[in-house]
């Protein structure tokens, strides 16, 4: 692991960033009612998973392109998820926006919007083989796609 600025960090961060940014004025008619029903537990590991990737993703310069090498799959392989999470959004921001939208699948990834980002992140990590951030993509992963699995649950109930 070497500390140094990631700028694939940063842009795989304003990848995240910025279609949640648009959503937070485009949430799914009753989001509010589902997110108060959110277990405790998944929403610490959330938290702390997001400020963890996001801090690792920044400060360790593993992330940036070396010279080409068999590793460089996982880094193709994370750049791939992040293009689907982009069109995942796109799909979202042109339809009517239900919770039934907001909890889609992707060619066969399901709550994409939480899974997409999660595995690019591990992909990530396993590229830059950097074991601070697997770990927090893990604690993150637990949280994040755990909640969007119980919310998915329920509206299908």
């Amino acid at each position: 692991m070497h500390f140094g600025f990631s700028y694939v960090g940063l842009i795989f961060l304003l990848m995240l960033m910025i279609p949640n940014l648009a959503w937070t004025k485009n949430k799914p008619k009753d989001y509010d009612h589902y997110a108060a029903n959110e277990n405790r537990i998944l929403l610490g590991f959330e938290r702390i998973g997001e400020m963890l990737v996001s801090c690792f993703a920044l400060i360790f310069s593993d992330f940036n392109p070396q010279s080409f090498s068999i590793w460089e799959i996982w880094l193709i392989a994370a750049c791939i998820l992040m293009v689907l999470y982009e069109i995942y959004w796109i799909r979202y921001f042109r339809s009517e926006k239900t919770m039934a939208d907001f909890y889609s699948s992707l060619l066969g990834v399901p709550v994409a919007g939480a899974t997409l980002p999660v595995f690019a992140f591990l992909f990530l990590g396993i590229y830059g083989r950097n074991l601070l951030i697997i770990t927090s993509v893990i604690i993150l992963g637990i949280g994040h796609i755990g909640i969007h699995l119980g919310h998915k649950k329920e509206i299908s109930q």
